[in-house]
């Protein structure tokens, strides 16, 4: 069978769009449509990857992914969630939750309680070890937090703060 030639294999945007060699010009992150011309939406799902991209890489040699930051945040600033509530405020689902659970238990970071009422409800609270591990990846998380911050007046921080707050509690509602 004849191999397809370039031509043929190419997507008819890479075809069509201006070019001078023919290649589609992908814009940078603040470009185009990637940039303040861009939609609210599309722009802080941008943003988070570019964050969360960043924070992989911040917390890769503790052995920490951003998910189980976010697992070991929660459990620290409420102790006895059950993974349910935990997959909740970390906006993971309760599969991924599970499975980052194990794996925290399973290295010592979180420790299992039964509930005192509904014995099949497990609540998780951090041990020792898991404080441990999650003051080292905070220090690290405060450090990028402050370059996402740079340039920022007290004030404007606060703003962004609230608007981000304030939108997640807005669409909640509906």
């Amino acid at each position: 069978m004849p191999r397809k030639t370039a031509a043929i294999t190419r997507s008819k945007t890479a075809r069509t769009a201006p070019a001078d060699d023919g290649a589609v010009r992908i814009p940078a992150p603040g470009e185009g449509k990637r940039g303040e011309q861009g939609y609210l939406g599309y722009l802080l799902r941008q943003a988070h990857a570019a964050v969360r991209l960043k924070m992989e890489r911040t917390l890769a040699d503790l052995g920490v992914t951003s998910p189980q930051f976010a697992v070991l945040t929660m459990l620290n600033a409420y102790p006895g969630l059950s993974g349910a509530d935990v997959a909740r405020l970390t906006f993971l689902t309760p599969q991924t939750v599970g499975v980052i659970i194990r794996n925290l238990e399973r290295d010592g970071a979180i420790a299992m309680t039964p509930h005192p009422v509904h014995g099949r409800i497990q609540q998780w609270t951090l041990t020792p070890r898991g404080a441990t591990l999650l003051k080292a990846c905070r220090e690290r998380v405060i450090a990028l937090e402050k370059r996402l911050a740079l340039g920022l007046d007290g004030k404007a921080e606060t703003t962004i703060r609230r608007w981000l707050a304030g939108i997640a509690a807005e669409l909640q509602e509906d």
